[in-house]
């Protein structure tokens, strides 16, 4: 099985800002290469990104829109996003951000 060079993950137009910033950051990617040892084209990954400090959780409804070279994913694995259609995603640190859900 040859290894990944690079996987491009959609996620929805209605991510909150406080979602999009978690899951840009280095350490939610390198958690993505330890927790998926493959990935293809189609794979849909809900991915927990954090825990508001009020208790509010965030399940991120990621989607492989494409792989480049071999399926496997390793530490040299480069991971890209892209945004997708809105799915009515809820998230955020709902009580001290903007960025949270407003119902």
């Amino acid at each position: 099985m040859a290894t990944a060079t690079r996987i491009v993950l959609s996620y929805p137009a209605d991510l909150s800002d406080w979602g999009r910033d978690r899951i840009e950051r280095s350490a939610f990617r390198a958690y993505l290469r330890r927790v998926h040892d493959s990935a293809s084209a189609g794979d849909g990954w809900a991915e927990f990104v954090g825990v508001g400090c009020c208790g509010d959780t965030l399940d991120v409804p990621l989607r492989v829109e494409r792989v480049e070279g071999g399926d496997r994913i390793d530490e040299t694995t480069t991971i890209a996003f892209v945004e997708r259609e809105a799915c009515d995603i809820a998230g955020g640190w709902q009580v001290q951000s903007a960025a949270g859900p407003t119902e």
